[in-house]
């Protein structure tokens, strides 16, 4: 008896501490949509910002819903995880028409400026093991890059989509379990390598729009968690992690969905910086004046 009423006081005190959690990513992301809605000067930019930022409070939600052990939240958890994971591609998606647009590249036809044209673009192991370890960039090699990251943004969906429809006809063995798992593990490492390599060639160019602060946000969310997932799975696989008050497929959740929780408090955080309202609101414009007048 006094072991059950200490497992009830540690979900209550946990679920209690998880709704601390969305409330403050709610908080945050909140503060910063009404920012910039009210000053909205740059639809095109600012619609991908909303976006993007509105990722971190579904995360919240869905991992606060993949805590609760109540009739039917496994299978409500299962479908906002879906649909969570159908947007991280929307967000992919925005946020490369979002740089483009930093850049002024059209996505559609991948028209670079002649100024940034034959740029030396080094690859890292294991990419050059397959490819040259240096090219240039031309139209071609922008289009590849787009590619690589785009591949995520078709791939993600389809399997988020197919792996619980499977599990839930019962056609979904091991083995296709396995397959969907190295599917999106070349996936994600496609597209992350990708990201990480559009950030290093337009750096320079992208100085202005705090580009790190933004990149780290995209990729802590959507990459980042995605390892994590990985990792806790094989741990939990291998039985290094136990408890002794849960059992094990269940402890593999609270944990990611416990982590996933103060991670996106984090992100909200450095959103309020990265996709900051300054550039829409004059702000940037009355600093730079203030500026050349003390100079």
């Amino acid at each position: 008896m006094t072991n059950f009423i200490m497992t009830m006081d540690l979900m209550k005190l946990a679920l209690l501490g998880a709704s601390c959690c969305v409330m403050l990513t709610g908080h945050f992301t909140t503060q910063l949509l009404t920012q910039h809605f009210f000053y909205w000067k740059n639809p095109k930019e600012q619609k991908a910002i909303v976006i993007i930022i509105l990722l971190a409070p579904l995360y919240s939600i869905t991992s606060y819903v993949g805590l609760l052990d109540i009739k039917g939240s496994e299978i409500f958890f299962t479908f906002l995880d879906s649909i969570k994971k159908c947007y991280e591609a929307l967000v992919i998606a925005k946020f490369m028409a979002l740089m483009y647009s930093y850049l002024n590249i059209s996505l559609t036809h991948d028209i670079i400026p002649k100024e940034m044209r034959g740029r030396v673009i080094r690859n890292s192991f294991p990419i050059s093991l397959f490819m040259p370890p240096t090219i240039r960039l031309e139209q071609g090699t922008l289009k590849l890059l787009k590619y690589w990251i785009w591949q995520f943004v078709v791939i993600r969906p389809v399997c988020s989509i197919l792996m619980p429809a499977l599990h839930f006809v019962g056609v979904y063995p091991d083995w296709l379990s396995w397959t969907f798992t190295i599917v999106l593990y070349i996936s994600v490492s496609m597209a992350l390598y990708a990201v990480v390599l559009f950030y290093h060639v337009f750096a320079k160019e992208l100085a202005p729009h705090k580009p790190l602060s933004k990149f780290v946000c995209i990729e802590g969310i959507v990459f980042f968690c995605f390892w994590q997932d990985v990792v806790l799975n094989v741990l939990t696989s291998a039985g290094i992690i136990k408890s002794h008050w849960l059992n094990v497929d269940r402890i593999e959740i609270t944990l990611k969905n416990t982590l996933v929780l103060l991670e996106m408090i984090v992100f909200s955080v450095i959103q309020q910086y990265a996709f900051h309202v300054a550039p829409y609101s004059g702000e940037e414009k009355r600093k730079r004046a203030l500026e050349r007048k003390t100079d």
